[in-house]
């Protein structure tokens, strides 16, 4: 009975004040209505002192009452990648930006970070998206791959080669393969997809042990990025009767 009465009570008290949720609903509302967002683009790795931006203009504020009302930038990271002149309203890099360590395997990687105002208490949103620069080059996890090939097989046999990494993304990830110039061995390069490049080593003329039992060739990963990154791999075929 006591939890009851608590409960209708506390019903008639919210149908008495009812106009107060209303009023911060609509508060709330016209917060996100108003609340602004910008978006900006720049390439990691640039130097410090970088300009990505001038916010006061693209936020149509006034330059003079950024210090008054003491704006700051706001984020999550532990790193503070990004500051503004408050003499000029420019939103600047302040901390090197390395997209592979911020943003591993992502495709599109961004710093959301928020401009905070005082007297009265403005917060804008700000999302700066990092650009990829070909600053790593194809590698293999190993150095050296051997393959123990039958002399006995006929030309059009394959064998799939493993495959190379590159922290980089789209163009500037590994987009091709070629081998070392040989008279037995070709490279056929399939590719399924922007990320997936494969290459199989494909016998082109008869192999024999007696003459030449272990061949040795280079496989080259190359990415596409101007100029182009590359990693190689050496290749040990061991020729088996």
């Amino acid at each position: 009975m006591r939890f009851n009465s608590l409960a209708a009570s506390t019903i008639n008290a919210l149908r008495q004040n009812g106009y107060v949720w209303i009023h911060i609903v609509t508060l709330l509302s016209l917060c996100d209505y108003t609340a602004s967002q910008i978006s900006y683009s720049i390439s990691e790795e640039v130097n410090k002192g970088t300009v990505v931006g001038n916010i006061a203009k693209d936020l149509n504020l006034n330059v003079q009452e950024l210090e008054a009302r003491d704006l700051r930038i706001v984020s999550s990271f532990s790193k503070t990648y990004f500051d503004v002149n408050l003499r000029t309203g420019e939103l600047f890099v302040s901390e090197r930006i390395d997209r592979e360590e911020l943003c591993p395997h992502v495709v599109k990687c961004s710093i959301k970070i928020q401009a905070a105002l005082n007297n009265p208490m403005n917060v804008h949103r700000i999302e700066v998206n990092i650009l990829d620069i070909n600053d790593n080059s194809p590698s293999f996890v190993e150095q050296l791959h051997v393959l123990n090939i039958s002399e006995s097989l006929s030309p059009g046999e394959r064998y799939l080669l493993p495959v190379a990494v590159d922290a980089d993304i789209g163009n500037n990830a590994v987009k091709s393969y070629k081998l070392s110039q040989n008279e037995h061995f070709s490279l056929d390069v399939q590719s399924s997809g922007e990320h997936d490049v494969s290459a199989e080593l494909v016998l082109r003329k008869a192999l024999d042990r007696e003459k030449q039992p272990i061949i040795k060739l280079i496989l080259t990963a190359l990415d596409g990025g101007k100029p182009s990154r590359s990693g190689t791999l050496q290749l040990t075929l061991q020729l088996m009767s």
